[in-house]
């Protein structure tokens, strides 16, 4: 069994919930953990979860909402994650994105501190975002007794062994198929024992699917392609993966 840790399945990405797990199924991919980093998500994450109850969810403010983001957003954050606390197994995706500018920096910050702190309090792994903003996210990470994922990695071999040294796993994605992908070298050097494997769907498709819209279904790809550059079998991989993945989400199953 393979568990998909990080996608995006909604209504309003044109989905069909119910097509989209039959085939993540039909692919021995049984466990899926839905991002919801925005209110709008976590709303609807009601109706997806009394209609697909083995669906699991991480809650939390994606950077881009920084300057929006209110006191009530972040109570409503809290309360919901109180009141459905069997499923919602991380606060994520957070973190810092300085991709599209640095206007709205402190508020990033701000809104990351305060999301894990939440974390702290609530003793709950956080799903971190990362981009072009490494050295920003890795202090503020440094700051807190935290633990969890850097979600879609894509930064140097040093600093993945530096983010596993704080406590971290991996999550590696259809990047890692792509020709001439940096990320292969990281996964080479890496342990095993601290990825997780994820898709990040309905973005990010692996080779050869890429530049089409990403689906759990395509996990076991990405796990054939880390048994490659590992040369290992993809069993290994995915009994390692699978195992890790429930360690760190601590999930009930």
């Amino acid at each position: 069994m393979f568990i998909d840790t990080h996608l995006h399945l909604s209504y309003k990405y044109g989905e069909t919930p119910s097509k989209y797990i039959m085939e993540s199924n039909a692919n021995n991919v049984k466990l899926l953990i839905v991002s919801a980093c925005d209110k709008e998500s976590m709303i609807e994450s009601d109706r997806l979860l009394e209609e697909y109850p083995s669906l699991y969810y991480s809650f939390g403010f994606h950077p881009e909402f920084a300057s929006s983001i209110s006191n009530d957003d972040i109570n409503h954050l809290v309360n919901s994650i109180s009141n459905k606390r069997e499923k919602i197994v991380a606060i994520g995706e957070i973190g810092l994105d300085y991709h599209y500018g640095n206007e709205n920096i402190q508020e990033q910050k701000n809104l990351f501190e305060r999301q894990l702190q939440i974390s702290v309090d609530l003793s709950l792994p956080v799903v971190i975002h990362s981009r072009d903003a490494t050295q920003d996210t890795y202090d503020i990470l440094s700051k807190y007794n935290v633990f969890g994922v850097i979600h879609c990695f894509s930064g140097s071999l040093e600093m993945a062994l530096k983010y596993i040294d704080l406590g971290f796993y991996i999550g590696i994605g259809g990047v890692v198929t792509f020709k001439n992908s940096k990320l292969q070298e990281v996964v080479k050097n890496i342990p095993l024992s601290k990825i997780v494997l994820e898709t990040d769907s309905p973005y990010l498709a692996p080779s050869p699917y890429r530049g089409e819209v990403n689906s759990s279904k395509y996990i076991p790809i990405i796990a054939s392609k880390i048994a490659e550059l590992k040369e290992i079998s993809i069993e290994e991989v995915m009994h390692v993966t699978t195992s890790n993945a429930i360690a760190l989400f601590d999930l009930k199953i």
